[in-house]
């Protein structure tokens, strides 16, 4: 089941930021695909974290001993969270980008002439110009698999093509940031590991809407960002322990040798760490039943986002048959009921009449805040041909509601 109405209202209010209003309404946040506002728990753990145990590592002293306890829990708990079995092959860092372009600098050190990296035209550009710049560096070739731009999916049988024996590595994302495709990354992975290819994952985002599972997917190495799925501004990246171990990252000479500690550079974002924690235990709490322990599982976990992508494929779908009404309005991605689910419910649009920024401020000016322009997206706003004015790009998350989405969609009909 997904979400009765008391229950979406009950689960807004955990989050404060959802109260602001603008003008004579509540805002309407449609702004989730460039971060998530967080839950109360989450600004709680920050906060305690600051308050009870705010010191660095591996001190002899009770603060240092228990923030170290605090941080163990919460790799334990994002290991959870991306169905991994082992927590300390999670690293966290200041964002997905910097840990994927440290990744990509000690991947590249194997590459040489004559080697093949394979991307993906859908991407984030994270996800994109950090293996090309390595690739570049190493002299290695890149390819790209293109994108079918009538509804923003990959050519699959483009990428089956240009996988062979010379591909050293193929980088994807889990779910567009732009268009909200959903990508088949287990038979993806499955088809580079043929060719004993390395695989990379970009689940940012992905994260909040459907189950993160390193296991089925079967890559080597996949990255998240803690803010996209309700939590602080952190990275997560996790890999197979026996590549974490292999590669030699670049670090300090007294940084840990083992894991995880070889792959976190400096002191870390302890407090945030913790509030990632939390909303990891918020989503978890949404599939809980009543009579289980407080904490977190991996069933609660599986429990919510079933009930997650219900509610917003429903909300979703609203969507798209509401803007299917509105002629001036053009859809960038899956549209098609049949495939619908093939997507998760972010919405990218162009007007007839009004340039993206336009468009976003004649929204802004009736309380609806949605952004404009490429979201970083631009190996796919280059092929779709939507630059340099880029999209509109249309949000929902949990907490969303219908009542919102009506609104929003009386606002364009009018615009």
């Amino acid at each position: 089941m997904g979400f009765s109405a008391q229950e979406v209202v009950r689960l807004r209010s955990l989050f404060p930021a959802l109260s602001r209003r603008d003008g004579d309404r509540e805002a309407v946040f449609l702004d989730g695909p460039a971060g998530t506002q967080v839950c109360q728990q989450v600004v709680d753990a920050i906060s305690d974290y600051l308050t009870r145990c705010n010191a660095n590592g591996n001190g002899v002293f009770a603060t240092s001993i228990e923030s170290d306890q605090a941080l163990d829990s919460a790799h334990a708990s994002v290991a959870t969270f991306l169905g991994a079995d082992d927590p300390n092959c999670v690293t966290f860092g200041p964002n997905m980008t910097t840990l994927t372009l440290s990744l990509a600098r000690c991947l590249s050190k194997s590459w040489k002439p004559g080697d093949e990296i394979l991307l993906s035209g859908l991407e984030h550009d994270a996800n994109y110009t950090p293996w090309r710049q390595a690739a570049e560096d190493a002299g290695a070739t890149v390819r790209v698999v293109e994108v079918n731009a009538e509804n923003c999916t990959l050519k699959q049988d483009d990428f089956r093509s240009k996988l062979n024996e010379k591909t050293k590595f193929v980088a994807v994302g889990c779910a567009s940031n732009a268009a909200g495709t959903v990508n088949p990354v287990a038979s993806m992975c499955a088809a580079a590991k043929h060719f004993g290819a390395f695989t990379f994952l970009d689940a940012v985002h992905y994260a909040p809407h459907d189950v993160i599972d390193v296991k089925a997917f079967g890559c080597d190495f996949l990255a998240c960002s803690a803010y996209k799925f309700f939590g602080p501004h952190v990275g997560i990246m996790w890999g197979r322990r026996e590549l974490l171990e292999g590669l030699q990252p670049y670090k300090l000479r007294p940084s840990p040798e083992d894991l995880p500690g070889r792959w976190m550079t400096g002191t870390q974002n302890h407090e945030c760490i913790m509030g990632t924690k939390a909303a990891i235990d918020y989503i978890a709490s949404i599939g809980r039943s009543e009579d289980s322990s407080a904490e977190t599982t991996r069933e609660d976990l599986l429990n919510a986002f079933s009930r997650i992508r219900q509610y917003e494929k429903e909300l979703c779908d609203r969507l798209l048959d509401g803007l299917a009404a509105i002629p001036e309005v053009k859809v960038w991605g899956i549209t098609d009921t049949a495939e619908r689910a093939q997507r998760v419910p972010t919405v990218s649009i162009t007007h007839a009449r009004h340039t993206s920024v336009e468009l976003a401020k004649r929204l802004a000016e009736k309380g609806i805040y949605a952004w404009h322009g490429n979201y970083y997206a631009l190996p796919l706003t280059e092929r779709i041909g939507v630059e340099p004015d880029g999209m509109v790009r249309l949000g929902l998350v949990h907490y969303n509601t219908a009542e919102e989405v009506e609104y929003l969609l009386a606002q364009l009909a009018t615009c």
